[in-house]
């Protein structure tokens, strides 16, 4: 069984992306990791290369600006670097750049590979997901976060990077189109996203210059407020965070400097809300959950 990783990145210092913590999560898992790095204004790419290992296969890429809708931009630099993986390759590891594994998944995640490498009809691997929010410390856990995404997948070019590049869809070869959902296998490893971990002034320059990927310099007049520093205090709901973070993130934990605390009385849930919550914590179900994949 042969394993790839990929990745896409642009500005990882100026916006401060745990881009080296996040390939270097499943890079034991991975025979070869393709990274396609974005033309950046800073030294991304000296630092993807100060990652040294063999495995890691760089191509640059220059991101169209242009593209201002709907996050496109990245399920494109998505596919590129996907399209770079090796022929003889069975799986392919997405993992995007605010994203770790645990080291305590990666056997089981190996062993879900090798389980479903000749099945047919299983296209990608389901993860889990811990969003957290503000310091290493919160997750959140209200409605507004996505439970579960597809992280793996086969190694089939008929599959492409969905939308913004949260998930995928393969194409339909009646219209040429990727619309049609993936079949997927759930597994209980997580993914633990740190998009919403960052100081302050950090966290407040991605917001501005990310939301370009998606929405006119009008709206963003609009939405974007024109601060020094992020707001962490606008969340709704959060909770304590009990376990442990990854080994690659360690030194990230420690150079932390930054402070927020959540006040617990502080909970901004309407009552609707609340009682979709119940539902979801104690059925499993969650009312409304969108899911770009089809489990079997």
């Amino acid at each position: 069984m042969k394993v790839a990783g990929f990745t896409i990145i642009r500005n990882a210092i100026k916006f401060d992306y745990p881009v080296v913590e996040a390939i270097t999560s499943i890079l034991p898992i991975c025979d070869e990791f393709v990274v396609a790095v974005g033309n950046s204004e800073d030294e991304t790419l000296q630092l993807i290369k100060s990652i040294n290992s063999p495995k890691i296969k760089i191509i640059e890429t220059v991101w169209d600006d242009n593209l201002r809708q709907g996050g496109q931009v990245l399920a494109i630099e998505t596919n590129k670097a996907f399209d770079a993986i090796s022929k003889d390759v069975d799986w392919c590891f997405y993992i995007q750049s605010d994203e770790c594994v645990h080291e305590k998944h990666l056997a089981s995640i190996t062993e879900a590979m090798q389980k479903y490498k000749d099945d047919k009809q299983v296209d990608g691997l389901l993860f889990n997901y811990v969003h957290f929010y503000g310091t290493y410390n919160y997750v959140g856990n209200s409605r507004r976060w996505y439970r579960k995404e597809i992280r793996i997948i086969k190694n089939d070019k008929s599959i492409r990077s969905y939308k913004d590049a949260q998930g995928f869809r393969k194409t339909d070869t009646s219209t040429g189109s990727a619309t049609t959902k993936l079949n997927v296998k759930p597994i209980s490893a997580e993914i633990y996203h740190y998009g919403w971990v960052k100081p302050p002034k950090a966290q407040q320059a991605k917001q501005e210059h990310f939301h370009k990927m998606w929405h006119d310099d009008e709206w963003m007049k609009k939405n974007i407020a024109q601060v020094e520093e992020f707001d962490y205090s606008q969340i709704d709901s959060l909770e304590e965070f009990k376990g442990t973070h990854p080994q690659v993130f360690q030194a990230r934990l420690k150079a932390a400097d930054w402070k927020f605390k959540f006040d617990q009385s502080q909970i901004k849930l309407s009552a609707k809300d609340k009682f979709l919550l119940f539902i979801e914590k104690t059925t499993g179900w969650k009312v409304g959950e969108y899911k770009n994949y089809k489990v079997i």
